[in-house]
């Protein structure tokens, strides 16, 4: 009896799609409970493609083209009858999440204090390593205070990493270009960027403020298209590693160098982290819309332990965005000012926020073994990961759950930012005092 539903249902979308015009190649994530067997049943049925696994092992999660109008007529209401016969949970379209382009400022004092000092092993410059962003969340105090510079595994899902940056080499992991499909997260191979946008339908963003602040002779790397985004990722990387010195980071490259990065993309690296013992993951996007797709890469990395951490945006708004707004399962990061306001880019509200963290003129580590500065949700949210890593380090068993709680324990601001500006100190002393079964 199933065997002639399942041939009905395969013959009516036969004919749907005999009925239509053919359309332009669409991508399109699908979630199932049938494994790999049922999304082919799907596609030999709806005129598509299978690209591949986004979840890896776990074989719930796949990447599908399109060049019909089927699966895009299955997004209207057929998904709970194939539901029942295929195991099919959800379809929906793969997204292009772009950055918009910044403007460039003036350059901080810090950028042009190049002595250089020791940092954990590694010889930086004291603009870096002395930044107002790191006094103001007690980085010293919480290295020196508690014996602690960071454990564990921080997966970085960016536009990759200059890979041989004297200052990240040290605790550099391989990683993945999801980009390309291949191993290693260089940035440098999107140098020069011949193709400078990602088709897509619903956007979200790679979220920055401003365009990184560069020295002289490297000012006209980010001055446009098509490498907007260039350095993005060693810039967040920079910051994990400016609090979490010893802390190991995994990059993950789901952006190109101009910003830009297919959903699916983004949820591969998830489930990729997970599977290659990631303790924290950063985010620094968003997307204007949830996914069910994400959503549930969310929840796997939550039911594994993995801590999540992501931008809260760069809109001015209270309005939901995500994953920072997928709530009691990631940590989301406003920006602050060096004198604890809140930026005047940053999101705000409890829906998105969970703590703040500063944003604006951060310096941190640049293609090219230089240095940079810029301003952003997506600069705060890195130095909470890095903080994250300092709490793996000062006591195991660490969950989503009790670092929320740890970090909740900051300097209390303006009721928009939730639990105010983090105090690194004050989330390791409030987590290594703590008991069990701390909820938030």
């Amino acid at each position: 009896m199933k065997r002639k539903l399942l041939s009905a249902v395969v013959i009516a979308m036969m004919m749907l799609a005999a009925s239509k015009p053919a359309a332009a190649q669409q991508r399109y994530i699908v979630r199932t409970t049938g494994g790999l067997n049922s999304v082919l049943n799907l596609c030999l049925s709806a005129n598509c493609q299978v690209e591949g696994s986004l979840d890896g092992p776990v074989g719930q999660t796949y990447l599908v083209k399109s060049t019909g109008n089927i699966l895009q007529a299955l997004l209207g209401g057929v998904v709970n009858l194939l539901e029942a016969l295929l195991g099919i949970q959800s379809i929906e379209p793969d997204r292009a999440l772009p950055i918009p382009l910044p403007p460039i400022h003036n350059a901080p004092y810090g950028l042009t204090d190049t002595t250089a000092v020791n940092y954990f092993g590694s010889v930086v410059t004291h603009g870096y390593a002395a930044q107002p962003a790191g006094q103001i969340i007690r980085l010293i105090d919480a290295h020196n205070g508690f014996g602690v510079s960071g454990s564990g595994i921080v997966a970085v899902i960016d536009t990759g990493v200059d890979v041989n940056h004297p200052v990240l080499v040290p605790v550099l992991l391989p990683g993945y270009d999801f980009t390309r499909n291949q191993p290693g997260a260089s940035e440098w191979l999107d140098w020069p960027l011949q193709n400078g946008t990602v088709p897509g339908q619903q956007t979200g963003v790679v979220q920055q403020s401003s365009a990184a602040i560069l020295d002289q002779s490297s000012a006209a790397i980010l001055d446009g298209q098509p490498c907007a985004a260039f350095g993005h990722g060693t810039m967040t990387s920079g910051l994990v590693h400016l609090a979490a010195p010893t802390a190991k980071i995994l990059p993950l490259k789901a952006f190109t160098a101009n910003g830009t990065g297919y959903l699916s993309n983004i949820i591969a690296a998830l489930y990729y982290a997970v599977q290659h013992k990631a303790n924290v993951v950063n985010m620094s996007f968003d997307l204007s819309t949830p996914s069910q797709a994400l959503s549930q890469a969310v929840s796997y990395a939550n039911k594994a332990n993995v801590i999540l951490v992501a931008a809260a945006g760069n809109e001015s708004t209270s309005a939901r965005v995500y994953p920072a707004a997928i709530s009691g399962y990631v940590m989301g990061v406003a920006s602050t000012t060096d004198w604890d306001a809140r930026s005047s880019f940053s999101n705000y509200g409890s829906a998105d926020v969970w703590i703040a963290a500063p944003g604006e003129y951060v310096i941190s580590t640049f293609p090219g073994g230089s240095y940079a500065a810029a301003s952003g949700t997506s600069f705060s949210a890195p130095l909470v990961a890095g903080t994250t890593a300092l709490l793996l380090n000062a006591k195991t068993g660490l969950n989503q759950s009790q670092a929320a709680s740890a970090l909740s324990h900051g300097r209390l601001l303006t009721p928009d930012l939730n639990h105010g500006r983090l105090d690194a100190y004050q989330a390791i002393s409030a987590w290594k005092s703590s008991g069990s079964g701390w909820s938030w």
